[in-house]
């Protein structure tokens, strides 16, 4: 080891007496007139615009976070939410068909009744009323049928469900308090990079856990959400698995984000955490509690970011953006008919800011969007050939219009399913359906469906569970067309076709 370490000074030594012996023989070789030493400033010009940091020796001291710690602690929830073990009915093939056949009256599938185990997950939520209401992420109660809630206090509440929004992986959750401790809702636009933050939550399902960092960066978009709306604080917290729906807190003690995603190879933390800015979740949350669903405002552009670093570009679209006279911002590909941009923004536009807020990528510009509901009035900014230029528009729903949308529930329907019975299966020849138990007032019965109908796809879809009908209906209602059609059988043997409306007064 020591003679390791003499060889690396022996080195540096030498690269050390070379340059010495090189300026030494430089210097003796310049012309006298030469001998004049050049400020770093005369060399190279600084920009005189530019601002130091506003810093005295009473400023210097460690930023104070013990009070923003304290206050947050309180109102930061412990969530347990566990899914129940259930019954279910799952097909299995018959082994001994292979060799026998039907020789024994099967037909090679079995049907079996399976138990499956309980499931319980751990994740953290924010209080932000004092009446019980608690913003969390959607994937921490995402199909619980028990919601428990922990405060730092130790006292236990059960939860109910108010509204999930899996777009922005945010939910809602009710406990039955009064004058419990809650977060102020700080801005989080006014976050900047560099500022101070502390993650709050129950990481490894350790209670009133607090770790420090700083913004890393902002406008940041992963694709975790399936094409839904990203536009995530970076932080350097430390954010772990439980940190899920705990809160991002600035030095002043105000909630500027929700923790909801951890980057890891690993699945431990590794640098960087992800939260959810508040100027997405104080919309979402809003319209989660008024309407049952958020409203969303839709540009109605297909479009690609310019200054983004996960994009990849080929020759001629590099080309093309060149030819746009654009840095950053979002570049108008096409126009959706009837959308909120038709008739305002034209193909090639460079979208850079909405409401004077400036937009840099696509993350950005659904951050914008994402505070906005449909019928709000905004200014956006574009880039038009080469030129700046100001647009009014309305924003408009995914259903083209800027009416209040409600998603629609099984409910509707006015029916009960069930899967199809192993023996009707056999008698119609069928791989799958849902059989419609029965028929109240409600859509279905105003579509002409009775009774016995056995739905076999829906919206072209096939189906085998109640959990698929409805996420169709759930879809079908947000569309242009909020109709579902229904393809099946009824126990005749004869073929239906039904268009159940969704449309809701």
């Amino acid at each position: 080891m020591k003679k390791t370490s003499n060889i690396i000074l022996g080195a540096t030594a030498i690269v050390v007496l070379s340059a010495g012996v090189a300026g030494v023989t430089a210097y003796s070789m310049m012309p006298e007139k030469q001998n004049q030493t050049l400020a770093f400033d005369e060399v190279f010009q600084q920009n005189p615009n530019t601002r130091l940091a506003a810093l005295d020796a009473t400023q210097m001291q460690p930023v104070d976070l013990t009070q923003a710690a304290e206050n947050s602690v309180h109102a930061v929830v412990h969530i347990k939410s566990t899914q129940e073990s259930k019954t279910q009915t799952v097909t299995v093939r018959d082994p001994f068909y292979e060799f026998f056949g039907e020789m024994f009256g099967n037909r090679g599938n079995q049907q079996r009744q399976v138990q499956t185990p309980e499931k319980v997950g751990f994740g953290s939520g924010v209080i932000i009323s004092k009446d019980g209401y608690i913003v969390t992420n959607n994937h921490v109660i995402d199909k619980a049928d028990v919601i428990s809630v922990k405060l730092n206090d130790g006292r236990e509440f059960k939860g109910r469900i108010i509204g999930t929004d899996p777009s922005t992986d945010l939910a809602l959750v009710k406990i039955e308090g009064d004058d419990l401790p809650t977060i102020p809702v700080g801005d989080s636009d006014q976050l900047k990079i560099g500022e101070w933050v502390l993650a709050v939550g129950n990481p490894f399902n350790m209670a009133s856990t607090v770790t420090a960092g700083i913004v890393s960066a902002k406008a940041r978009s992963l694709g975790v959400y399936n094409n839904g709306v990203e536009s995530f604080i970076q932080t350097d917290a430390a954010i772990n698995q439980g940190n899920s729906g705990g809160a991002l807190v600035n030095a002043r003690g105000e909630l500027v984000g929700i923790n909801s995603v951890l980057y890891s190879p690993t699945g431990a933390y590794s640098g960087y955490g992800f939260a959810i800015p508040t100027s997405i979740m104080t919309k979402v949350i809003a319209d989660l509690k008024e309407y049952g669903t958020v409203q969303r405002a839709m540009l109605g552009i297909k479009g690609t970011p310019i200054d983004d670093e996960q994009q990849l570009m080929d020759e001629k679209m590099k080309e093309q953006v060149k030819e746009l006279g654009a840095s950053e911002g979002v570049w108008v590909r096409e126009i959706v008919e009837g959308g909120s941009a038709a008739g305002t923004l034209q193909e090639n536009d460079v979208i850079i800011g909405i409401d004077g807020k400036r937009i840099k990528n696509f993350a950005g510009l659904q951050e914008a969007l994402a505070q906005h509901r449909p019928g709000d009035k905004v200014k956006v900014k574009v880039l038009r050939d080469k030129k700046e230029k100001t647009l009014e528009m309305t924003l408009k729903n995914e259903q083209g219009t800027t009416k209040v949308v409600k998603e629609s529930g099984m409910e509707i329907l006015g029916a009960a399913f069930r899967e199809v019975p192993q023996e009707i299966k056999q008698q119609l020849r069928l791989g799958a359906g849902l059989e419609v138990t029965g028929v109240t007032e409600g859509k279905m019965k105003e579509a002409g469906i009775r009774k016995g109908f056995i739905i076999l796809k829906a919206n072209g879809q096939s189906v085998k569970t109640v959990d698929q009908l409805e996420e169709i209906v759930k879809q079908a209602s947000r569309s242009t067309e909020p109709v579902l059609f229904l393809n099946g059988i009824f126990p005749s043997g004869k073929r239906g076709y039904f268009a159940v409306d969704l449309t809701q007064e």
